[in-house]
C-alpha cells in the first residue's frame, strides 16, 4: 500500500517542526562500516551518529572547561 500525497506532506511538516537536517558526506566505503558497527550495538545509523556527537562534545567539554581550582578557607 502506498502512501497518499496528504499522508507525505504530513510527515514532512512534522520532520520540519521536530528535526534539524544536514547532509554528511563521507569517504567512499565508510557507511558501509558505520552501519555495521551500529547494527552490532542495536542502533540506527542515526541513533549511532547522534550518540558519538553527544559523546565527543560532553568529553570536548571536560577538557575545555579545567574544574575551578580550590580556594583555602580563611581561619
Amino acid at each position: 500500500m502506498s502512501t497518499t500525497k496528504a499522508q507525505q506532506k504530513a510527515v514532512a511538516k512534522y520532520e520540519n517542526k521536530v528535526y534539524d537536517k544536514t547532509l554528511l558526506r563521507l569517504p567512499k566505503g565508510q557507511l558501509g562500516s558505520i552501519k555495521v558497527h551500529a547494527e552490532k550495538r542495536g542502533e540506527s545509523v542515526n541513533g549511532f551518529i547522534n550518540r558519538s556527537i553527544i559523546e565527543t562534545m560532553e568529553r570536548d567539554n571536560e577538557k575545555a572547561d579545567p574544574k575551578e581550582p580550590t580556594q583555602a578557607t580563611e581561619k
